[in-house]
């Protein structure tokens, strides 16, 4: 069932994504070469409990860690370690907090140092694919024109969107019906409403989009070890459109 959110609901969930948003903002300044991913997790959570929220994937199916940092051909959900961050790394951050009982969710992919242009333009594509999938994100609307946009633009440009993991609602719980696929047909899927709150999060692959899990079991890469990019926004729908909140 998709929850309908109420405008007191909404106002909570602003605020909730308002302070994700300042320590992703936080944490990305420290993305450098030789700093290890559990040094970032380890600023995450202290940024979190600074403003008095709680990090909201820790514990979260047992996840051991406050945010996901997932590097080069990982994917999603990689546990920070002391994996050492180098040149010509992509890193994306995917964290989310709860507050006064309402989660936010948000990820961003990062370069760490000078990068190569096929990871500039796999990094540029996905942030693109998520705008252009917000754009569709308005009342009457389905979820599927939303992953069929964002499908069709990743495809014209060479790349590969994930297809066996997915954008979601969000409320009280982090996961929340619907399920929003980066791909699909045009006016299937759920009628976008107003005061419906979700996450829309295309993942994009240089290659294989197929995903086999990572050695730490929470983790997910590329079966052919090509690089992934995944960006991420908490958005409301609202008469004008899906408005960001994570911003």
């Amino acid at each position: 069932m998709i929850i309908i959110k109420t405008p007191q609901e909404i106002e909570i969930m602003k605020e909730s994504a308002a302070i994700l948003s300042q320590i992703m903002k936080e944490v990305s300044a420290k993305v450098e070469v030789g700093i290890t991913t559990n040094e970032l997790n380890r600023l995450f959570e202290s940024l979190v409990l600074k403003y008095k929220a709680k990090p909201n994937f820790k514990g979260y199916g047992g996840f051991p860690a406050g945010i996901c940092t997932s590097v080069n051909e990982e994917v999603v959900h990689a546990v920070p370690s002391e994996r050492v961050l180098r040149q010509g790394d992509i890193i994306t951050l995917d964290g989310g907090v709860l507050w006064k009982d309402y989660h936010s969710d948000m990820a961003i992919t990062l370069p760490v140092g000078e990068i190569s242009l096929e990871n500039k333009k796999l990094m540029s594509v996905t942030k693109k694919a998520l705008k252009r999938g917000i754009k569709k994100a308005r009342p009457g609307n389905t979820f599927g024109d939303v992953g069929n946009t964002i499908q069709r633009y990743v495809e014209g440009q060479g790349f590969n969107v994930v297809k066996e993991l997915c954008g979601h609602g969000i409320g009280k719980a982090l996961h929340e019906d619907p399920e929003i696929l980066n791909y699909g047909r045009r006016k299937t899927g759920p009628t976008i409403k107003e005061g419906m709150v979700f996450c829309i999060e295309p993942m994009v692959t240089k290659g294989d989009a197929r995903l086999k899990k990572s050695k730490d079991g929470f983790g997910y890469i590329t079966r052919d070890n090509s690089v992934a990019a995944h960006f991420e926004h908490t958005m409301v729908a609202t008469g004008n459109g899906a408005q960001v909140i994570t911003i």
